[in-house]
């Protein structure tokens, strides 16, 4: 066999070596890649806390059920990310009209030491009537937390004083309690409410 085949043999296996390479970093590192799942919020269905909503009724994962839902995560004593989530929350709400009717909003404290049911009650109606205060005890807030995949930690600011730090993402879910996406904080008006309408549109097909 002459050189020239020699170093074209060589060729073309190097080539289908690196092609594989390729495609596996694409699909276990690269952007083809699946979210891993330990990172994605469980099914509302897999979800185990109990909460108590600004009517004082009992809430749960269960009480999402039959209708998309956004959850957002935060507390009342937030300086700026809750107040603005919760400010384009509602802005996105007033876009989509009357499908508003067909969505769970809820707004979960996790600082449920400073957050009573009276305060949440208060907090969420400066915002869209359609947007719902829950709140638990320590336990139940951690639960609800690690269902969501959502993190948060108290951060003491001087003496007895603290803020809570905490993931300001909008989980999204639709009628059946399967993750839908997040929206991020501060993602524009015209990324947000497509996003939701999908989600509303994929409830709308699966229930025809």
């Amino acid at each position: 066999m002459s050189r020239r085949t020699l170093l074209a043999y060589g060729a073309a296996i190097a080539g289908v070596a690196a092609l594989a390479l390729f495609i596996g970093w694409w699909q276990v590192d690269g952007p083809g890649a699946p979210e891993p799942v330990a990172q994605r919020p469980l099914p509302l269905t897999q979800m185990d806390f109990q909460m108590t909503d600004q009517g004082g009724e009992t809430v749960g994962p269960a009480s999402l059920l039959g209708n998309p839902s956004m959850v957002f995560f935060g507390f009342t004593y937030c300086p700026d990310v809750c107040p603005t989530t919760l400010s384009d929350i509602s802005g996105w709400l007033d876009d989509l009209g009357d499908d508003v009717a067909d969505m769970n909003v809820v707004f979960i404290t996790v600082d449920p030491k400073r957050d009573t049911v009276a305060d949440m009650a208060e907090y969420v109606s400066y915002f869209h009537p359609a947007i719902q205060g829950w709140r638990g005890s320590q336990d139940q807030t951690m639960r609800a937390a690690e269902g969501f995949r959502a993190s948060y930690e108290k951060v003491a600011t001087g003496g007895d004083d603290y803020t809570m730090n905490h993931t300001a993402s909008v989980f999204m879910f639709d009628a059946e309690g399967q993750f839908a996406g997040t929206i991020d904080y501060h993602e524009p008006r015209e990324f947000a409410v497509p996003k939701i309408r999908r989600v509303l549109a994929r409830t709308e097909e699966e229930t025809s």
